[in-house]
């Protein structure tokens, strides 16, 4: 039981940072971990970036979408498969990773914990 208590912990947590996120910084955490998987692997597939971020292939499409509209990523066609798209992050969407690396969005005590230890 105490392991379902401290799981609940670090979820509320994590929503509260995402919404401290959200608010300040017009990014969700989605967001922020597409950017960051896009800024460490240029040109990626959605089905790569959907296992990335451990979303289903239909959950990542409306992030990629959401996150292009916003001018953050770009997409490409394959070059072999032009029936392949490959995305990499814009200038703009390093601009936004760095912006929010700044951030001084205090986490909660709960969420610090867990993510030193890992």
């Amino acid at each position: 039981m105490e392991t379902f208590c401290k799981i609940r912990d670090i979820y509320r947590a994590v929503i509260s940072f995402e919404n401290e996120l959200e608010k300040k910084y017009n990014i969700s955490l989605n967001e922020g971990m597409l950017l960051c998987c896009l800024k460490q692997n240029e040109g990626m597939a959605s089905t790569i970036i959907a296992e990335s971020l451990c979303l289903t292939c239909s959950n990542a499409s409306k992030l990629i979408g959401s996150v292009e509209k916003k001018g953050w990523i770009k997409r490409h066609l394959g070059e072999d498969d032009k029936r392949k798209m490959f995305f990499t992050i814009t200038s703009t969407g390093i601009k936004k990773l760095e912006e929010v690396k700044s951030t001084d969005i205090k986490m909660e005590q709960a969420l610090e914990k867990a993510i030193n230890q890992s």
